[in-house]
């Protein structure tokens, strides 16, 4: 039972780092997701605030380094679209394993054994499309997106410390 809820733990936390990242191209506009989080409109310290503004807006990119980017990104959606089918069609069928008001907790556990390694991968593929972005910036753009990224962090820890006090 504690390897099923270790199982569980690793996988939900992968779903989310992937729900938070994962590009598609349904719409040849990057689809739901993307860098910028499919998750509330949420547009933390991601890449996807970058393409969308956020942090990115700040850097004055150039019209080349935009172009850039946007190559980076429909090259990483389109590469990646297969293990993105694959992981999505995975936790339908672990949705699966809870419908009806019953839950199959050896479907879910396969379900979740199968899962992890596709999230992992698709982690791996994140990290590197991270890579690849921060490589289009200049030195002071790098610096400067540090910057932000810790100006983020403190605003983020404020409001969580506001939060837990009232």
């Amino acid at each position: 039972m504690i390897a099923v809820a270790a199982i569980s733990a690793i996988a939900l936390a992968a779903s989310i780092a992937v729900a938070q990242t994962v590009t598609t191209q349904d719409n040849g506009q990057g689809g739901r997701g993307g860098w910028h989080g499919g998750r509330g409109g949420h547009k933390g310290p991601g890449f996807g605030g970058m393409r969308e503004g956020g942090l990115f807006r700040q850097l004055n990119l150039t019209d080349d380094q935009k172009a850039k980017m946007k190559q980076i990104r429909e090259s990483f959606a389109q590469t990646n679209k297969p293990l993105r089918d694959q992981l999505r069609a995975k936790r339908q069928e672990l949705r699966q394993a809870s419908e009806g008001g019953t839950f199959n907790e050896a479907l879910a556990t396969q379900k979740l054994t199968e899962i992890a390694p596709l999230e992992a991968k698709m982690m791996g593929e994140q990290a590197k499309l991270h890579q690849e972005m921060l490589s289009v910036l200049t030195a002071e753009q790098k610096a400067q997106l540090e910057q932000a990224k810790a100006q983020f962090k403190t605003r983020q820890g404020d409001g969580m410390r506001k939060r837990d006090n009232q």
